[in-house]
């Protein structure tokens, strides 16, 4: 099944976009997954200027590149989140305001909602991204919280994004939530109940990242099938367990790549996701969009990690299903 490779942008807006593209483009990507910030897809910019989305359009088509999905993960996160000083660092002056919580999230709301008409023009069908939690910090019910604390969170972020969804719906684009601790859906279980909050409109769906379920103990490929009707984007990033009796799958408050911690995200290939049994799913539930490798790698150089993950990829995309059933000819004399 021929499905565009990409490359996610998020990790690179140091880089600015016309040299990204072309390393993208010598190492053979189909397309990115571009990110909204300012270097690389300035969403401010894009809501008053329809000119400068059409310059970005022109430039990846010039090295041969095509913009299958936009990534929204900063701006999605200060929607639903009880904002604090961590956010002031992902999100532009425009947005942050003057840091008071409920101004910052009514301005990345509208920010959001603007996103799929830029998304559009660009040739892009899915925005991919956070939508930030208001219940995340409640997770270990400790100190005690009840199940209507936890409702009323979800129907926050139902009413938050509602708005959001009528936009993407006027575009003809679809939001996918990487599904990811310290998001409103961050497990199996937790996405069944956002879907649920949100009445299940086509508007939301889901971006599968198997990275963030290996250390939670989860099976990326079950996910896949169960929930094949709302998966609109596949990331692809690995991810290695490694608890020893003292480190564990919380990670300590230890910074990336120490290797005191109970799991790390790795280049493609190099962890314990089975990626195979995730690409055969996707064979059998007729997924045909985008792969996107994602760099977050802090143990190998992203220059080496995104051709090799690359390659990877490749091999894994190759697998397609049988023309025929192996067996179709045993009958047959």
């Amino acid at each position: 099944m021929s499905r565009p490779i990409n490359l996610t942008t998020v990790q690179w807006t140091d880089m600015p976009l016309p040299e990204l593209c072309g390393h993208a483009a010598r190492w053979g990507y189909d397309g990115l997954t571009l990110a909204c910030h300012p270097r690389h897809f300035d969403a401010g910019r894009a809501r008053q200027d329809l000119d400068y989305v059409d310059e970005v359009a022109h430039l990846l088509r010039s090295h041969g590149l095509r913009v299958n999905a936009l990534a929204a993960h900063m701006l999605g996160q200060a929607v639903c989140d009880p904002v604090d000083d961590r956010h002031r660092n992902i999100l532009d002056d425009a947005v942050w305001g003057d840091g008071e919580p409920e101004g910052v999230r009514r301005r990345a709301a509208e920010a959001m909602a603007a996103l799929p008409a830029a998304a559009a023009r660009l040739g892009a069908d899915t925005v991919v991204g956070f939508t930030g939690s208001p219940v995340w910090h409640m997770f270990m019910l400790f100190p005690p919280v009840s199940q209507d604390d936890i409702q009323s969170g979800y129907q926050e972020f139902a009413d938050r994004w509602h708005p959001i969804l009528d936009a993407f719906d006027d575009a003809r684009v679809r939001f996918a939530l990487e599904v990811h601790p310290t998001e409103i859906a961050y497990d199996y279980w937790t996405t069944a109940r956002t879907l649920d909050a949100l009445g299940h409109r086509p508007a939301f769906g889901l971006n599968l990242d198997p990275s963030h379920f290996l250390w939670q103990g989860l099976d990326p490929a079950v996910f896949a099938y169960d929930y094949r009707e709302r998966l609109y984007h596949v990331d692809l990033k690995d991810a290695v367990l490694r608890t020893d009796g003292r480190a564990g799958r919380l990670g300590s408050h230890l910074p990336w790549a120490d290797p005191r911690r109970g799991w790390d995200f790795v280049t493609v290939g190099h962890g314990d996701v089975d990626f195979e049994a995730l690409i055969r799913t996707l064979n059998a539930i007729g997924y045909d969009g985008p792969l996107s490798v994602e760099w977050e790698d802090a143990g190998m150089d992203r220059l080496t990690a995104a051709p090799q993950a690359l390659s990877r990829v490749r091999e894994l995309a190759a697998i397609s299903p049988a023309d025929a059933s192996f067996d179709a000819s045993f009958g047959h004399r």
